[in-house]
């Protein structure tokens, strides 16, 4: 699992153009939106929606499971172990 994590971190910070962050900088169990994470906002959900569907072949069936989903790095991790086809 933490080899998913500091993949997603990193697919994370290209995906999104984060420049000057790295994986360390990410702490995986961060809110990623709201003040009190990274700061991410909508249209940087709908890019890790795509990211998920594009690299690891998976669609959210409820878009409104995406709030716990990519509550953080751990748990978009937890919910691809749990869904990878």
């Amino acid at each position: 699992m933490s080899d998913l994590i500091t993949q997603l971190k990193a697919q994370i910070i290209e995906t999104l153009n984060l420049e000057d962050m790295t994986p360390a900088d990410i702490d995986a169990e961060a809110p990623l939106f709201g003040d009190d994470g990274l700061g991410l906002d909508s249209i940087d959900a709908l890019e890790l929606i795509v990211l998920l569907d594009k690299e690891y072949s998976i669609k959210l069936a409820n878009p409104a499971e995406g709030q716990a989903v990519f509550h953080s790095v751990k748990s978009i991790a937890d919910y691809i172990t749990a869904n990878r086809k």
